[in-house]
């Protein structure tokens, strides 16, 4: 191939792809004479390429065609001009649409922590099996509020907001199999639930509750939240409805995991809290007060901000453009 002579003879051709891609805007016959051109320019580029390699002919071919597939591919959003849409319209309305399975959650998991409890604290045969009764005394006078303490503030704060996240993550993540919700959330309220009946037990209720309050509030919720998205895409997955279940479970899916995002800020103040004011010297009403300002805070973005976001036509899920298309349609 003569190089200088293949472009001396598309020049025109070049120069007018050019002319097009940098047009500030395109009638319908411009915009069709743009893609003409650009899948001209492709193949006369191929050419070039495959008989006479890397060129400046070629590399100045390259970035008219580069821009002429911008205008009619348009660039990406920028990651930053979404971030208000997404902490004021996608993530509230996600979450809001998981206020009534967050609060049946929630209360199975109180009616399983309390009756642990209960069961621990008035059954001495059952409160005998979870050891001697010196150590256990000396968990719940001493081992429980020193757990807060015994380790520096900003390490215990990132380990636990870490751990939490973490569980929030694998509910949402793991929920589709219908049956690791159930598992962590019981888990959960096992636990909670022996170590209230060893306080209660001993006579350490109210340090319990003066202990849990100010950190749990925030952080129970969350948890109960992460627990309510994934029985909601597992039921997507059940029941789909009129859609196909492929098409529900991937709606479902890419709405609610971005309530992981929501959550692990939450958990962050919740880590926070638990880090730096539970175990702190202050008059308890002050340590719970806080706890239960950053509860209200989370519900009032869920339920107020939320509901707001619903009634927008919001429902947590990309829109039409970011998640592509989703059927197939000949013609």
């Amino acid at each position: 191939m003569d190089l200088d002579a293949y472009a001396a003879a598309h020049r025109a051709e070049w120069d007018r792809l050019d002319a097009l891609a940098r047009q500030g805007s395109l009638s319908g016959a411009d915009a069709d004479e743009l893609i003409h051109r650009y899948q001209s320019g492709a193949t006369q580029l191929s050419a070039i390429k495959s008989t006479a390699g890397s060129t400046v002919v070629g590399d100045r071919l390259s970035v008219s065609l580069s821009r002429a597939r911008l205008r009619f591919t348009a660039a990406g959003r920028n990651v930053l001009s979404q971030i208000p849409r997404f902490f004021v319209l996608q993530l509230p309305a996600a979450l809001y649409r998981l206020r009534w399975v967050t609060l049946g959650v929630f209360l199975a998991f109180t009616v399983v922590a309390s009756l642990y409890a209960t069961w621990i604290a008035t059954n001495p045969q059952a409160l005998a099996a979870l050891g001697d009764e010196e150590t256990l005394r000396q968990t719940a006078e001493q081992g429980f509020v020193s757990y807060y303490s015994e380790n520096p503030a900003t390490s215990f704060a990132g380990r636990v907001w870490t751990n939490n996240a973490w569980i929030a993550a694998q509910c949402i993540a793991f929920g589709i199999t219908g049956v690791w919700v159930p598992y962590v959330i019981a888990g959960n309220a096992q636990g909670i639930g022996l170590t209230a009946g060893i306080m209660f037990a001993f006579d350490e209720g109210d340090t319990f509750f003066l202990y849990i309050l100010p950190h749990g509030l925030l952080e129970l919720t969350s948890v109960f939240v992460a627990g309510a998205a994934g029985l909601r895409i597992f039921w997507a997955w059940v029941a789909p409805g009129r859609d196909s279940r492929a098409h529900a479970l991937a709606r479902e899916a890419r709405a609610l995991f971005t309530v992981v995002i929501g959550l692990i800020i939450a958990l962050f103040v919740s880590g926070v809290i638990e880090g730096f004011v539970t175990p702190a010297p202050w008059h308890p009403a002050v340590k719970i007060a806080i706890g239960a300002a950053a509860l209200g805070a989370f519900l009032a973005y869920m339920l107020i901000v939320g509901r707001r976001a619903t009634r927008a036509g919001e429902t947590g899920d990309l829109d039409e453009f970011e998640r592509g298309a989703t059927t197939l349609v000949a013609g």
